[in-house]
């Protein structure tokens, strides 16, 4: 596709310059020379961490995994499972026999009569309390509405005329004082306006406002007089600190500073370059003396010890697994089978001995009432028939 392309389409490869170049190759060669040790000392660390790992961590912390178990978690299962949870159901039979039976028993024959006998009680009690509280409410009342005709006559009467009265009396004295006041008002604002505010605006308008312009226009030029002076002053300061600071500074980092830079710069990408190519030809490098590695440890101690498995050691397993393993297991297959065996008849026998001991303690159960199929579902018995006149059916039914 890119030989199709015309000259003008082809991306433009950045030229490098000499001082790139020149600088490339013997950096390269030196940085090779430092990294392929370390990276071949690096992969054999890594391969060595593995082999590690697999070979001696993984094992090592089953073992101490399946101690940790045995230690610390098998016995605590053990005691719960055969100690504790048998103690427990135990308890909360005994409860349930020496509590809530005898508790159910005081609530059904002794409490809930009683119960029922002082509900009766009260509700006796309440009734007349409730026609006596009714009596005594009725008198009530016919006091209250006397006491309150009685109040209402008072009120037309003898509160209304005189509350009238008053207020006559109390609308004459407001009229007479509110024309005092206001006859008083007047003469106080024109005295106020011809004594205090007719003076003083004639003091603002002829004294006070041409003396504060004349101080304004006195401070106006004092700021400008000022102002001028501080900024000869900064601009003195401004060339003075631009001729002997700034411009030598400026000089300095444009023909000095980056100039080294950009040599530093491009030493240093270079440098990057050849520490990523280097550990990446060391790691090629690596990779071959490993793989010859292998291959001489394989055929030197794998390959043997391969043959030895296969060649000695299969056939004699499988020998020791006909003879003497699989008769241990069938063994110990009947052995468990017959404990199973004997263990499910003791826990059948101490089933039945709980059984007989409560039948002996709290006689048989009694057994739950049962309900006739025709009264259960309200249907007709085997007898009766369903007949258009009877209320059996739903359309007739009252």
């Amino acid at each position: 596709m890119d030989l199709e392309k015309s000259p003008a389409e082809r991306p433009a490869v950045p030229a490098e310059g000499c001082l790139t170049v020149a600088i490339r190759l013997p950096v390269r060669i030196v940085v090779l020379v430092l990294v392929v040790p370390v990276r071949m000392l690096w992969d054999a660390l890594v391969v060595g961490g593995r082999f590690l790992r697999d070979t001696v961590l993984r094992p090592v912390g089953r073992v101490f995994q399946w101690v940790a178990w045995a230690v610390f978690v098998w016995p605590w299962v053990t005691l719960w499972r055969y100690a504790v949870v048998p103690v427990g159901k135990a308890l909360a039979w005994l409860g349930y026999v020496l509590l809530v039976v005898p508790a159910v028993w005081m609530y059904e024959t002794v409490l809930t009569p009683v119960g029922h006998a002082i509900a009766w009680v009260a509700r006796g009690i309440g009734a007349g309390l409730m026609r006596v509280l009714r009596g005594l409410g009725a008198g009530f009342a016919w006091v209250l509405r006397g006491i309150g005709a009685v109040l209402a006559w008072v009120y037309a009467w003898v509160l209304t005329p005189v509350g009238r009265a008053v207020a006559w009396l109390l609308r004459g004295l407001g009229v007479g004082v509110g024309a005092v006041a206001l006859g008083a008002y007047r003469v106080v604002a024109w005295l106020v306006r011809h004594l205090i505010v007719v003076p003083a605006l004639w003091l603002y308008e002829w004294i006070l406002a041409p003396v504060g312009r004349a101080i304004a226009w006195a401070a106006r030029g004092l700021g400008w007089l000022v102002r001028m002076i501080f900024t000869g002053i900064g601009a003195a300061l401004y060339w003075t600190l631009r001729i002997l600071l700034v411009l030598p500074a400026l000089a300095l980092w444009r023909w000095v500073l980056v100039p080294v830079g950009r040599v530093l710069a491009v030493v240093a990408r270079e440098v990057g370059d050849a520490l990523g190519h280097a550990w990446r030809v060391a790691g090629h490098l690596s990779l071959a003396v490993g793989r010859f590695l292998g291959r001489l440890f394989r055929w030197i101690f794998v390959e043997p010890v391969r043959w030895v498995y296969r060649s000695v050691l299969t056939p004699v397993g499988h020998v020791v697994r006909d003879t003497v393993l699989r008769p241990a297991a069938y063994a110990a297959r009947g052995v468990g089978r017959v404990t199973r065996q004997a263990l499910a008849t003791a826990r059948e026998s101490a089933r039945q001995t709980r059984a007989d001991i409560r039948r002996m303690l709290f006689g048989t159960p009694r057994e739950p009432e049962r309900v006739p199929l025709a009264k259960h579902r309200r249907e007709p018995g085997a007898a009766a028939t369903r007949t258009l006149g009877s209320s059996t059916t739903a359309l007739t039914k009252d």
